[in-house]
């Protein structure tokens, strides 16, 4: 079985892939669905700077998350860590 997927959410992709027997979706494929921002990763970045907790959440482990925070999800140019 392939772990990674793509969902459609109001036509738009949002790739996701199975993390410990649960499916874990791109925070920035669910902003883009979500919101009419041009920008998703500035979206996310600005978000982390009005939400302490969620702000906290990501700098666990100092510069570089791991999982769950970041996984490998398949894309275009190859596997890439992802939010």
């Amino acid at each position: 079985m392939d772990s990674n997927k793509i969902a459609l959410f109001q036509k738009k992709e949002i790739r996701k892939i199975i993390y410990e027997n649960e499916w874990w979706f791109v925070i920035n494929d669910v902003i883009a669905a979500l919101t009419d921002s041009s920008d998703p990763a500035q979206y996310y970045k600005r978000m982390k700077s009005r939400d302490p907790e969620l702000k906290k959440l990501t700098e666990q482990g100092g510069v570089q998350l791991v999982p769950p925070l970041m996984l490998e999800i398949e894309t275009v140019g190859g596997k890439q860590k992802m939010y």
